[in-house]
């Protein structure tokens, strides 16, 4: 979901030339990329991109309110129960998972760093069973030790799917779990120490089914963010998650507000990665985006916590406006916009019918939905450029659409003059809501009428177009989509979204995508240890996916983002592809 290539496009680097022609470039680097003297310039660079792979405005001082603010609700702030990018990178202010992300810009902010443990994980039995030690002296917000068992515990929460129903099914597929182990609240009694041990409140030992030797992927997931078995309050734990890292919640008023202050029991001698600099976080919740955007501008606000980029009225105040276009960035992500088709709905049981969709749909009017050239590439795969093992997919239209096609398609599957279904989208997301329309209008050419209807963000993938009964129920056969990897390989960016078994009763992120060949495909790269071999066999699962016609890829993911005014260190980290919450601070 999360993980970023950040290579500037062509297109983005031609961009960048014409702001800075406007006044937008960055003044304070030569053409080689060395700092160039200037006694009055500001520490660190500035410009358009200037946070892609430098810090911007750097400074230690401690102090401020750091103001975020986000158009949406939040699906939770509880570690276990969360699978947003915005949610997995914040959370780093308030929990310390085993590993984490090292905050510096660009593709430094890939690597891999221990936080919790001392180091990496330790590998040993052929990479299916993996060790960390726990620092010393790690505290909650009331005092209280943190363990290892802790991280158990928490860990083994999660899996209960029903109960926490956001968050990747990694660790229910590769623990090496009891049989009849069910959830930690459905059978507390059975042992669970043949997937996970605690021989000391400081030593943890994961045990795997299979081997993976990317097993610290696994332990930089919000899931290894300790959680005390006495303080779990199941769902309701969201109203009050206890702080293993330097903030804690102070006011938590679902769909909102939420307000984080220092936690006192936190030691920055037991944690080299964050320098907590701000006194307090203040994220509102729920601001109309053309608003959101505007007082970011003024300086009202300083982040957009979603960090996917400005609206498009924005976009063209960043294109005329030169001291807007000196706070820019504008990232590539490995993320990848696409609409879902689901086969479970008639007439997209037939594939003829979902091809006719993806030759119908008007490719460039949907780049424009998502926001242009700045907001990204027409995509014509599910696998964005940049992810091992992508590969150039042509069958389908890469700019406009073809009606001929999409009419002989329609033929083919027996629905001549085309057909009615019903489309979802997320409603607080105006991207999602104008590509919705812009399917609405060039499906309309071919004789498919859709009928739209808009969800909140929070419940879309539990509630609506992630929960199979309800979309068969609806007779829903188009759903909005987007998908960024969880880490930067085919593994991290498809196995969640392609592999039907990972499919539940609600909480999905595959909506649709049921095919024994592709399932086939995923097992081969799971077990394939020659990383060009196996970066090809995901190349191959991503063919059949289109083959397939399961999903209509929209862009590949840009975003354009301002930077806040007042607002220290700020950078693009090369984890989410956004600005790293867990640096920021304020003059």
């Amino acid at each position: 979901m999360k993980k970023r290539t950040l290579v500037v496009a062509a297109s983005g680097a031609a961009l960048a030339l014409a702001l800075s022609a406007c006044g937008g470039g960055d003044s304070t680097t030569t053409p080689t990329g060395e700092a160039a003297p200037a006694a009055s310039a500001p520490a660190g660079p500035t410009g358009f991109n200037a946070g892609l792979d430098a810090v911007t405005n750097p400074s230690d001082k401690k102090g401020g309110v750091l103001k975020m603010a986000v158009t949406e609700d939040w699906d939770s702030v509880d570690p276990g129960d969360t699978y947003y990018g915005m949610s997995w990178n914040l959370l780093r202010i308030y929990g310390r998972p085993l590993v984490t992300y090292n905050p510096a810009p660009g593709a430094k902010g890939r690597e891999l760093v221990p936080d919790l443990a001392e180091s990496l994980g330790v590998a040993s039995d052929g990479s299916k069973t993996w060790t960390y030690k726990l620092r010393a002296g790690l505290k909650y917000e009331d005092g209280t030790p943190i363990t290892s068992k802790d991280v158990k515990y928490a860990v083994l929460r999660q899996l209960d799917k029903t109960t926490y129903v956001n968050g990747p099914t990694y660790f229910n597929d590769w623990l090496d779990l009891p049989k009849d182990f069910e959830s930690v609240y459905k059978t507390p009694d059975v042992n669970t120490d043949q997937a996970i041990e605690t021989p000391d409140d400081q030593t943890i030992v994961f045990h795997l089914n299979k081997p993976y030797a990317g097993f610290d992927n696994f332990a930089a997931l919000p899931a290894t963010v300790p959680i005390p078995q006495a303080k779990d309050t199941g769902i309701k734990y969201r109203d009050h998650v206890l702080a293993s890292g330097p903030y804690k919640f102070d006011k938590v008023e679902q769909g909102k507000l939420y307000t984080l202050v220092r936690n006192d029991q936190w030691d920055q001698a037991t944690d080299p990665i964050r320098k907590a600099l701000p006194d307090s976080y203040e994220i509102t919740l729920g601001v109309q985006g053309d608003d959101l955007d505007n007082r970011i501008i003024s300086g009202d606000l300083h982040v957009d916590i979603a960090g996917s980029g400005v609206q498009p009225a924005a976009i063209a105040s960043v294109q005329q406006d030169p001291e807007l276009n000196a706070r820019a960035d504008n990232p590539i992500a490995a993320r990848t916009w696409y609409i879902s088709l689901n086969p479970d709905v008639a007439p997209f049981d037939n594939i003829e019918c979902r091809k006719a969709v993806l030759f119908a749909a008007d490719r460039t009017s949907l780049q424009t939905a998502y926001g242009g050239q700045l907001a990204g590439d027409v995509a014509t795969s599910l696998m964005p450029p940049g992810i091992g093992g992508w590969q150039k997919i042509e069958t389908y239209p890469s700019a406009g659409s073809d009606e001929a096609k999409a009419k002989t398609a329609l033929t083919a599957c027996g629905q001549p003059n085309g057909f009615e279904t019903t489309m979802t989208f997320r409603s607080d997301r105006p991207k999602e809501q104008a590509a919705a329309e812009s399917m609405q209008q060039s499906l309309a050419k071919v004789g498919i009428k859709l009928t739209l209807k808009g969800f909140p963000t929070s419940e879309y993938f539990t509630a609506y177009a992630g929960k199979p009964s309800y979309m068969k129920e609806n007779k829903i056969g188009l759903a909005t989509n987007g998908w960024g990897a969880d880490w930067n390989d085919g593994f991290g960016f498809l196995s969640q979204i392609i592999d039907s078994r990972t499919i539940r009763e609600a909480g999905n992120y595959n909506l649709g995508i049921k095919d024994p060949a592709v399932d086939a495909l995923v097992d081969q790269a799971f077990a394939e240890l020659d990383t060009a071999k196996r970066d090809a066999l995901w190349g191959q699962a991503d063919a059949k996916v289109m083959e397939g016609a399961y999903v209509l890829p929209a862009v590949y993911a840009k975003g354009l983002l301002l930077r806040g005014k007042g607002v220290t260190n700020q950078f693009i980290t090369g984890a989410f592809d956004m600005y790293d919450y867990l640096a920021l601070g304020v003059e």
